[in-house]
């Protein structure tokens, strides 16, 4: 390949790049309705994005992604009520996880930055990109309200047995009923390891120890990635969430009794296995048996 051409090809990947990023930050602004309006059980669609101060409609020219927040200083413009920090921070996020999600298949130059597990092929991203969606949702919801929609949960379960289906690669196979059946073992996994711990929580504790949205959650997240994805995700959110759990203790006040949510972790989790688990994975096999069985 010339010189010439590569210079062209990167062009084209930069561009598409800034593409997925600012669709990326559209979807988060959509995301930040969702999470004020569906615990209050509010249509997503109407009315028209407003002011929780004034309730004035915002028009189109001061709603447009970290520009408006940053162009406002964080204010109304009609009654100078504070905009939470949280709009700007959800359209940032999901921006940079969909430029991540857009990067782990490089259609031009064959290779991925970052340490990106390599996508196996390109009807992955939007999948991915629903994914990050769902995590996003599910996490600022359960930060707010300790609850996790069941549109995320149960939803993508459903989402994820379809998109097996349609997106065999998503388990590494070509074959979709081995996809298929990948997904179930993992939404078994998933679902029913954590509703274990919620159950014998409950009966040492003799109160609820896991909500129940966790359980289901875990259960998406095995039914888009399978089993490995689950153990991956089990041990890496139960030691960040330990790990931020005692900090708060020591830090903040907060009892050791205190309800703390689990489903960031558990989202934060299965992101990075969605990005570089199958990698970390592999790693972690060779670490403990050397020479022993990979991923692929």
């Amino acid at each position: 390949m010339t010189e010439t051409m590569q210079e062209v090809l990167q062009a084209w990947q930069f561009f598409f790049s800034g593409i997925a990023f600012v669709l990326g930050t559209c979807i988060g602004s959509f995301l930040n309705v969702c999470i004020y309006r569906i615990p209050l059980e509010l249509s997503v669609v109407t009315p028209r994005s407003h002011c929780p101060h004034c309730e004035k409609l915002i028009p189109w020219y001061l709603n447009i992604p970290l520009v408006s927040f940053l162009m406002l200083h964080g204010k109304c413009r009609n009654c100078g009520g504070r905009i939470s920090p949280r709009y700007f921070l959800v359209e940032l996020l999901v921006g940079v996880l969909f430029l991540l999600a857009w990067l782990k298949f490089d259609f031009f130059t064959g290779s991925t930055p970052l340490g990106l597990t390599p996508a196996l092929t390109g009807a992955l991203i939007p999948v991915y990109w629903l994914v990050v969606s769902g995590l996003v949702l599910g996490t600022f919801v359960d930060f707010e309200h300790l609850i996790i929609p069941d549109r995320v949960t149960l939803g993508g379960i459903a989402a994820g047995l379809v998109l097996s289906l349609l997106v065999p690669e998503l388990h590494l196979t070509r074959s979709p009923l081995t996809a298929l059946a990948r997904a179930g073992i993992g939404l078994a996994a998933g679902w029913g390891s954590l509703w274990a711990v919620a159950v014998l929580g409950q009966f040492i504790f003799k109160k609820e120890a896991m909500g129940f949205g966790d359980v289901k959650l875990l259960g998406a997240i095995g039914a888009f990635f399978g089993w490995r994805a689950v153990l991956f995700t089990i041990v890496v959110s139960s030691f960040t969430g330990s790990i931020v759990g005692i900090a708060l203790v020591a830090t903040a006040g907060r009892k050791l009794q205190s309800r703390i949510p689990y489903g960031p972790y558990i989202a934060l989790a299965a992101l990075l296995w969605m990005y570089w688990g199958p990698a970390l994975w592999d790693l972690y096999i060779n670490l403990l048996t050397p020479g022993g069985p990979r991923l692929l």
